[in-house]
């Protein structure tokens, strides 16, 4: 049963397209995203976590379509952005906050997420916070709830070895559970950090299928 399908997925900005996804589907598993910067990787990740209007049907599970099931499906599909950008005057704790309600997150999952990460500065504005810090902030929301999709966009710039292998971790604990994962990133997994159900290449506005 395919995890996530897309149908006629078109996005332009202006009378630029950038994408044009007659058709694509994936079941469960790891898959990695591959695509030159400019390619439309980040327009497609944004496009499929519902924060980009588009054209054509995004659906998850054959359940619940972006469209006609807006809610249902973004409590299911997770985005952690490559580059995040937060307002400086709120800390970690206040967004852990914020999207763990939205997101119906578990008792105890922040305190989970924020220990093996190693986020000890809750109560530090982020403004203050190097890109390393911010980014492993983005990785934690990137987690929380109950998702059946987790999409990392670059997750490895600006984190040390010491969190790489605790993302690494917290990804094959979450798909030991049953949550999938789209991966983009110009560093590459060995076959020893991660699983790579399959490899596909933004290209000509498409996703084909590409070996890692």
């Amino acid at each position: 049963m395919p995890l996530l399908s897309l149908t006629n997925v078109q996005k332009s900005y202006g009378s630029h397209q950038v994408l044009a996804i007659t058709d694509w589907q994936i079941e469960e598993g790891i898959y990695w995203i591959q695509g030159e910067n400019g390619a439309g990787k980040s327009t497609l990740f944004r496009t499929l976590a519902g924060m980009l209007a588009h054209e054509g049907e995004i659906v998850l599970d054959e359940r619940y379509s972006l469209r006609r099931q807006p809610v249902e499906y973004r409590l299911r599909l997770n985005l952690g952005e490559a580059e995040p950008l937060y307002p400086a005057f709120l800390t970690p704790a206040d967004l852990l906050a914020f999207v763990g309600e939205a997101q119906q997150s578990p008792a105890g999952q922040m305190k989970y997420l924020t220990e093996v990460l190693g986020i000890n500065y809750l109560d530090q504005p982020l403004g203050g916070c190097s890109s390393g810090m911010v980014k492993k902030l983005s990785l934690a929301l990137a987690f929380l709830g109950r998702p059946r999709l987790i999409i990392l966009d670059e997750p490895l710039i600006t984190i040390d070895q010491e969190a790489r292998a605790a993302l690494f971790a917290l990804i094959k604990a979450y798909r030991a559970e049953g949550v999938s994962f789209l991966l983009s990133s110009h560093q590459p997994f060995a076959p020893s950090d991660l699983p790579i159900t399959a490899g596909y290449a933004l290209r000509n506005r498409t996703l084909v299928p590409w070996q890692p």
